[in-house]
């Protein structure tokens, strides 16, 4: 973390073991996502209901790089929550999930990938049969149809035609997508 976490008490007194317990629920937070910049937690006991108790809130604020995540476990009719130790447990196992949910968006494994666009040169025209050939700049072939035109330009296009496109890969090999003409 860059910075120290910043623990306060509102309406309650401070505790050691309560700010320690929270000290252990931060690192636990560090385990989740490395890049955590800072933590800002908020402990309050709002009122005092006159048959239950105190009910407690617990506010957990993280700060990563991208949006940060506020987590309020607000005062309500939760009686659980009329302890301490059991309100800054959901707020931070509610803190958690949100960082986990924010890593999964920002991993690899679940970002699409689109493909490069990539410049080539028409080689074979096919224009009864619907199809062509384009020759990348590295010299490869790449299979294209009159559906991958981005516009209806197919009976201008002919060998020798400066194109842009997207690279795919297929079943019988590469083919282009989004095929643009740039002469």
């Amino acid at each position: 973390m860059q910075t120290l976490p910043q623990i306060s008490f509102h309406n309650e007194t401070h505790s050691d073991a309560v700010e320690s317990t929270i000290r252990a629920k931060i690192e636990d937070l560090e385990q989740v996502h490395s890049g955590i910049i800072g933590c800002r937690v908020v402990v309050s006991a709002p009122h005092r209901d006159k048959w239950k108790g105190k009910i407690y809130e617990v506010h957990v604020e993280v700060s990563i790089p991208g949006p940060d995540i506020a987590i309020t476990r607000e005062a309500g009719t939760n009686h659980a929550h009329e302890d301490l130790y059991v309100a800054i447990r959901d707020a931070f196992d509610t803190a958690r999930r949100a960082l986990q949910d924010q890593v999964r968006k920002m991993s690899d494994h679940r970002t699409k990938r689109h493909p490069v666009t990539v410049y080539g040169q028409v080689v074979r025209m096919f224009l009864e049969e619907g199809y062509g050939f384009v020759e990348t700049e590295d010299g490869h072939e790449v299979y294209f149809d009159r559906d991958s035109l981005t516009k209806s330009s197919w009976p201008q296009i002919q060998v020798g035609n400066q194109v842009r496109f997207k690279e795919r890969d297929g079943e019988k090999g590469p083919y282009g997508t989004q095929i643009t003409l740039l002469d």
